[in-house]
């Protein structure tokens, strides 16, 4: 990875005085795949960059590569400030055993079979939202009327959580999973009151459960004995950000990538949109490709996901010594010529090796296969109620949700 590359992709996303204005994603340049390297975190903490596929994949999966002992007493900084991922107690930051522990009693609502017996419901709720897109006439404004409101429609049912303010739930994440945009106290304000809005809602399910996802994974918790009740709280009030920012926020940048003037003029793009609306499969498998090429930020609050040895280990020749720190470039990765082909992406191509944008190994994220539903349906049905949709906004004039660990359009306007 060459130091101008990363200097400049940096510089590009976070918009500093004298940089261009702020790139999509899908156009951020991506570090150069090869032997693990060390470079330093934004605390100055000294870190190890894997950016090869084989040795994200080996970090993400490896027994002595974990989270908690980030969190550990002798543990060196690795956030200037920190938000809702670095919760000691969330299943997040816990390995081995307790991990599993933790993850048995929530994973099975999140298999595959589980999220596809959803897939009927997602779908009316995509199509309803078009609907009302399509209805209010052109131009109209995306993020509100589709990519924000389909996860949110979605979680909100799973969880039982209709009458939650949406606005509300907005705010809490944008501090929850802040880096820059908000002051250290805002942050813990702001996860303190969502805290509290979790504890309540575990009481409130302990004492009348019903059918949701919250109350299954109370009782699973009380049956078991396994979690605390500040480990209950942290997975529920986790699972509520989850469950709508990673598909808020790959929605919109996917719309962004596949409505680009500039990229949908290439050959090898034409009629890209016109064959996802046609063709459900079609739109799968762009999703895929999508989810792969498209990451979700910028990566300047680190390199990667990050990661700590309990002992010596190597890594891509190299010799990871305990306590040290790694970063596991999944962007990267997921662009190793070594695994996907080099050149112009085929968008409809299937992923001959799964791609790690929802990580491997132990810490897979559980939401995966829901946040794929949602986008391909998403996609498929907008591609086919609007075949002649286009960007109403130039690129370079794109409003983006700044300052977080994921970058998206705050707004972004279409017309047909």
């Amino acid at each position: 990875m060459t130091t101008d590359a990363t200097t400049d992709a940096t510089a590009a996303a976070t918009g500093a005085p004298g940089t261009p204005p702020l790139v999509p994603l899908h156009c951020l340049l991506r570090a150069e795949a090869g032997p693990p390297r060390l470079a330093a975190l934004p605390t100055g903490t000294p870190v190890w960059v894997l950016t090869r596929h084989a040795d994200v994949r080996q970090a993400l999966a490896h027994p002595d590569l974990g989270r908690a002992t980030l969190y550990a007493p002798d543990a060196p900084p690795t956030t200037l400030t920190p938000n809702i991922l670095d919760d000691p107690s969330s299943i997040l930051n816990s390995d081995g055993p307790d991990h599993q522990a933790i993850r048995r009693t929530v994973q099975r609502a999140f298999t595959p079979r589980a999220i596809e017996r959803w897939r009927p419901w997602v779908d009316g709720v995509v199509r309803e939202l078009v609907d009302g897109l399509v209805a209010s006439g052109s131009p109209v404004e995306v993020v509100g009327a589709l990519t924000k409101p389909l996860p949110v429609r979605v979680i909100s049912r799973l969880m039982e959580l209709e009458g939650l303010d949406t606005e509300r739930l907005g705010y809490w994440s944008d501090h929850a999973l802040s880096t820059t945009a908000y002051s250290a106290e805002e942050i813990r304000a702001a996860i303190e009151e969502f805290g509290a809005f979790g504890q309540q809602l575990v009481r409130e399910r302990r004492e009348d459960p019903g059918e949701d996802l919250v109350s299954s994974l109370v009782l699973a918790a009380d049956r078991t004995g396994g979690m605390t009740e500040r480990q209950i709280t942290s997975l529920t009030i986790g699972l509520v950000i989850a469950g709508h920012e990673t598909t808020m926020t790959s929605f919109g940048n996917a719309l962004v990538y596949l409505l680009d003037p500039e990229r949908a003029e290439q050959p090898e793009h034409a009629g890209a949109w016109r064959r996802i609306g046609a063709d459900p499969a079609a739109a799968v498998a762009a999703t895929e490709q999508i989810l792969r090429t498209v990451p979700l930020g910028d990566r300047t609050n680190a390199p990667g996901a990050l990661r700590r040895a309990t002992a010596d280990l190597e890594i891509g020749g190299v010799t990871i010594p305990a306590g040290a720190i790694i970063a596991a470039d999944m962007t990267a990765a997921n662009a190793d010529p070594e695994v996907y082909p080099p050149g112009p992406l085929d968008l409809f191509a299937p992923l001959g090796t799964p791609s790690l944008t929802f990580g491997a190994g132990p810490h897979h994220c559980l939401g995966a296969w829901l946040a794929r539903m949602e986008l391909e349906l998403g996609l498929h049905h907008l591609a086919r109620a609007l075949p002649e949709v286009r960007l109403a906004t130039p690129v370079d004039r794109i409003e983006w949700r700044t300052g977080l660990l994921t970058r998206s359009p705050l707004r972004l306007e279409v017309a047909w």
